[in-house]
Formats: C-alpha cells, sequence, structure tokens
C-alpha cells in the first residue's frame, strides 16, 4: 500500500508539471496511463467511481 501510494503521488506530480508545460506527448500518455492503474490500486478508487457514478446520474437527468 504504501509503495503504491508513493507511485500514485510520483505519476500525479509528473503528470501535473506535464499539462502545466503543455508537452503532450508519449511521455504523458505513458504517465497518465501509470497515474491510473495506481489510482486504481489505492483506497481513492471507490470515492472515484461513485463520484463517476453521480456525475453520469446527474447529467442523465438533465
Amino acid at each position: 500500500m504504501a509503495i503504491t501510494v508513493s507511485l500514485v503521488a510520483l505519476f500525479g506530480l509528473v503528470l501535473f508539471f506535464l499539462l502545466r508545460a503543455g508537452n503532450l506527448g508519449y511521455g504523458s500518455a505513458f504517465t497518465a496511463t501509470g497515474f491510473g492503474f495506481f489510482l486504481a490500486s489505492t483506497g481513492a478508487a471507490t470515492p472515484i467511481n461513485q463520484l463517476t457514478a453521480s456525475l453520469i446520474q446527474a447529467v442523465q437527468n438533465l
């Protein structure tokens, strides 16, 4: 768990700086994929899935 959380933080930080610099290429795609993969392994996966489902429900009810 501790290794996964630190990899999420590392990939998130790198992705933040890549997006901020406007340098979007193959490296950014790899970083985003790694961030998503490791984020799904943490305890944040359930709240993110619930939030996404709620947003989809809200859009459907508009």
